[in-house]
């Protein structure tokens, strides 16, 4: 069986009219309502043609893009059919890397919201094991992980796979570019016969067709065909931005940004108020809307904002729906969407009736894989914007203060006013520019009208390699493991590696599976040489041991990297001792590759 929905995404009024709602798809309650509050109204194509055939307990191949509501495809009906008895694991999902774990299991957990009882656990590289061994003791029905890791729990014995309902397979293309194909086949080969398996690819490389005739059961084929565009009158921009430094990055481009009307999108109702309630607080006429405002509020709101009274909307996709307002000018995703038919549709909102628009979305760290999924689906590259400065902003106040006296003097009432200031300035013999610098005090905050500059970062000694314990460490660090490293111009050493070219190994491999499984960023990398039976690879000298001892055991194409510091070409001097990972490298062969070992210290 393989379907190709329409190749255009179609409009929201047409997708209620030909699409299936997820109520039509046999969804129960439960989900149904937590689908409701996270937003969603009707499935996407990847949904409407995926979910029947596994809630028929079909084996299946999904061939799609990032970003076309896969995860949602798989989820509901994994969770839908889970046996929620007992602390093993019904379900596990793979997935290339760490940040799309962490995106899964979130995932899981918003579908689960109305599922007390179910728990979902994200393991990946870089992760203290101390995190993952307690939420595997505790119980998990939904595993979330990287192959590496899974391998690693599965050999330490931590992890119990034998009362295994689902098996899916997340980018499965991704995963074995980045060498982990042996690892993925392992785990289908020493998973329960009666397990169902999903499969999900941007692509189907004849390795992907060979594991899906070997491992999978008549699966179903799905395709899904995107050809996503978005109007060539809209600019599309995004900045990088922490969750916590949204409201401020908002409120500098809103200073600096001339518009006539927004609609920003978050992805819940309570986002909907508070936003707005903060924009109120900064002396912007906003309002919200979301699905549950009455349908006359609504209306009411909306008038206001086709008229000018009200400037800025805050909404939900769903709230959104049908929305047609030709002033809007701006459309900011203060949420980025999950999905890239969520983007292009909340775009749309801007651009009408032949007029340029402008669209921004907010981009966490986290989150520059959804970017890139939006990229490839709309075929077109968004363009990077540095957020205003301090004096940016400051120039930007001055420019308004000056606009607001030239625009007053063209009033019909300068001519009362200039009277009583004349006559004020006689009887008191005060200067006529200390009278107008009083009465700008009336309007404005002379002790607020600057922004002030941003904090000088405090500079703090550094320590000593392994002085500090991972306990010692923040809540953010902790989650994020021991080894999250941001490469700012540091010193840089070169690892050798034990693939090279005879290996097939390509540099994109190299770095996912070392970053996969070291816990390291893509910016932590330098110059990378594949030789014909090792690779040279820079990396950070100050990998911390628990770093080192993740990379002990990476694997790319099956082999086991054995990373130590270079010594460079016979006769030159060696790295300075103690520098290299546990001494430096192992012996493959000293024990079979799934030996159960003991918990690492």
């Amino acid at each position: 069986m393989s379907t190709s929905p329409a190749d255009s995404v179609p409009s929201d009024d047409e997708r209620d009219a030909t699409g299936p709602s997820f109520a039509d798809l046999g969804i129960d309650d439960r989900i149904l309502r937590a689908i409701a509050d996270v937003g969603y109204e009707s499935p996407s194509p990847i949904q409407a043609a995926t979910i029947p055939p596994l809630l028929a307990g079909n084996d299946l191949v999904g061939l799609a893009q990032t970003g076309t509501g896969k995860t949602a495809a798989f989820a509901i009906p994994v969770l839908m059919g889970l046996d929620q008895t007992g602390k093993a694991p019904k379900a596990l999902v793979l997935a290339p890397t760490r940040e799309l774990a962490i995106q899964v299991a979130e995932a899981f957990g918003r579908y689960a919201t109305h599922m007390p009882g179910l728990h979902v656990l994200p393991i990946y590289g870089g992760q203290n094991y101390a995190v993952q061994l307690s939420g595997l003791r505790r119980g998990a029905q939904v595993v979330v992980g990287t192959p590496g890791r899974v391998i690693d729990h599965l050999e330490r014995g931590t992890l119990d796979l034998s009362e295994l309902q689902y098996l899916v397979l997340d980018e499965a293309d991704e995963m074995l570019k980045m060498g982990f194909q042996e690892d993925v086949e392992r785990i289908l080969r020493d998973t329960p016969d009666s397990k169902q398996v999903a499969l999900f690819s941007a692509t189907m490389p004849p390795v992907i067709r060979k594991i899906s005739k070997q491992y999978l059961k008549d699966p179903v084929e799905i395709t899904v065909k995107t050809k996503t565009s978005t109007a060539a009158n809209i600019t599309q921009r995004w900045v990088q931005v922490s969750h916590q430094r949204k409201l401020d990055a908002l409120t500098r481009i809103l200073e600096v940004e001339p518009f006539e009307a927004i609609i920003m999108f978050v992805r819940t109702k309570q986002a909907t108020e508070e936003l707005a309630e903060k924009l109120r607080a900064r002396g912007y006429s906003a309002a919200a809307i979301n699905g549950d405002i009455a349908q006359a509020q609504r209306e009411r709101t909306i008038g206001q904002l086709k008229s000018g009274v009200l400037d800025i909307l805050v909404a939900t996709d769903v709230a959104a729906r049908g929305l047609d307002v030709d002033r809007i000018s701006h459309v900011v995703n203060y949420d980025i969407p999950h999905d890239t038919e969520s983007y292009v549709h909340r775009i749309g909102r801007t651009g009408r009736a032949g007029r340029s628009g402008e669209a921004l979305l907010f981009v966490a760290p986290r989150e520059r894989r959804l970017l890139d999924a939006i990229e490839r689906a709309t075929r077109q590259p968004l363009t990077e914007m540095q957020l205003p400065s301090v004096d940016d902003v400051n120039a930007q106040r001055v420019t308004k203060f000056g606009d607001a006296i030239t625009e007053n003097l063209a009033s019909d009432n300068l001519a009362l006013f200039r009277k009583l200031i004349e006559d004020y300035e006689k009887e008191h013999d005060i200067p006529l520019a200390d009278i107008a610098a009083a009465l700008a005090i009336g309007s404005y905050d002379g002790n607020n009208f600057f922004m002030e500059p941003d904090p000088e970062p405090v500079e703090r000694p550094r320590r000593e390699r392994g002085e500090r314990s991972f306990e010692d460490r923040g809540p953010r660090e902790r989650r994020e493991g021991p080894s999250h490293h941001r490469n700012t111009g540091a010193e840089l050493v070169t690892y050798r590696i034990a693939v090279g070219k005879r290996h097939k190994v390509a540099p994109g491999a190299i770095v996912g599976a070392i970053a996969n499984e070291g816990g390291l960023r893509r910016s932590d990398f330098g110059h990378i040489s594949i030789r014909p039976d090792h690779s040279l690879v820079e990396l950070p000298a100050d990998l911390s041991s628990e770093t080192l001892n993740a990379l002990s055991r990476t694997r790319i194409s099956g082999q086991l990297i054995q990373l130590q510091l270079d010594s460079g070409p016979p006769g030159s001097a060696r790295p300075p001792a103690g520098r290299g990972p546990r001494g430096g490298a192992r012996e493959s062969s000293a024990k079979p590759r799934y030996e159960r070992r003991q918990p690492r210290s």
